[in-house]
């Protein structure tokens, strides 16, 4: 579909005047869906915004769960040396995307975190349709040919356990997230995964040596902050458990270990290819908007070696309806 993303960003990331997420600037990097066209430019009042309710509706169906396309992958970049990642939530339907796009990547070693291997790997070597609510969400087959899949329960194994699995990772993505079931349940579900659980493994990484660790989250996550808690998208999706709430504790916990980290806060997840530029925003700056799951694993990917990415929070959608130009005067 397109040439690297990590170079892309590294591309537009270098100019000072347009920084990756400067609050209240919008950096779009517009992709195409037929050529290799790539482009990026930055404006402040442009927002392809849907109503806020519909991205509400997307967003609480897809919230925590995570996902795979057969993509090209991305060329690794070497500004950062990564020469082992590790996925936690590899079968879910933004992991899978990511776990491919890295298991297709020369030079490097790929670890599979799951909670049961047998089940994974019979899980990830079929495509299959999965119906999430009112949403029918298509996933393809990943070949796990070149991938270590090993247990990693971030609910039910000790920090210890896990810091064992990752022993020698140096890059770690963390696309796990509680799958709403039971509403009963919900609460419990998002506490000890999105709070409780993800903290341990960000623990577990920490004692492991991990360099760099990507966390999958959602736009609205700092909603209270900053006066989106009556907001419809917040309310709706917050109404899972309180997983927004869950995944805050989260992400500050990451922010306060100490190790490098990039937060990914995409919108209403969607299964299909992008249709649409990526607008990649500053932190608490969207409230609505949807993406394609393809383009959060290619942003995921990046932020693992993009130096520029470093302790940032980048909130992504697409930015729908705009037509794809040469970034810089370069077709990518």
């Amino acid at each position: 579909m397109m040439k690297s993303l990590a170079v892309s960003l590294l591309l537009l990331l270098s100019n000072p005047a347009e920084a990756f997420v400067t609050p209240g600037r919008e950096t779009i990097l517009r992709v195409s869906t037929t050529t290799t066209t790539l482009s990026a430019t930055t404006n402040e009042n442009t927002v392809d915004r849907r109503s806020l309710f519909q991205k509400a509706a997307a967003s609480c169906a897809a919230i925590g769960l995570a996902s795979l396309t057969t993509a090209p992958a991305p060329a690794f970049a070497a500004t950062v040396q990564i020469k082992k990642v590790a996925v936690a939530g590899a079968t879910g339907q933004t992991g899978r995307r990511i776990l491919e796009r890295l298991a297709s990547s020369k030079g490097l070693s790929v670890i599979g975190g799951v909670r049961n291997v047998d089940t994974a790997s019979a899980s990830l070597s079929k495509s299959s349709t999965v119906i999430r609510g009112a949403m029918v969400q298509s996933v393809s087959s990943v070949d796990t040919s070149a991938v270590d899949l090993r247990r990693l329960n971030v609910v039910d194994d000790s920090v210890d356990t896990m810091a064992e699995t990752l022993k020698g990772v140096d890059g770690l993505v963390i696309a796990v997230g509680y799958v709403p079931g039971n509403p009963l349940k919900w609460n419990e579900a998002a506490h000890s995964v999105d709070n409780v659980g993800t903290c341990r493994l960000i623990d577990a990484a920490k004692k492991a040596g991990v360099k760099k660790v990507v966390l999958v989250t959602s736009i609205l996550t700092n909603g209270r902050a900053w006066g989106q808690e009556k907001s419809a998208g917040f309310v709706i999706t917050n109404a899972f458990g309180s997983v927004l709430d869950e995944k805050l504790i989260a992400e500050n916990y990451l922010r306060a270990s100490g190790m490098d980290y990039t937060i990914v806060r995409p919108g209403g997840l969607k299964a299909k290819p992008a249709t649409g530029a990526l607008l990649v925003k500053g932190e608490d700056t969207t409230n609505s908007g949807e993406i394609s799951r393809d383009l959060v694993a290619d942003v995921c990917v990046a932020s693992l070696t993009d130096p520029k990415t470093s302790k940032k929070i980048l909130e992504i959608i697409e930015d729908d309806g705009t037509p794809p130009k040469a970034f810089n005067g370069l077709v990518m």
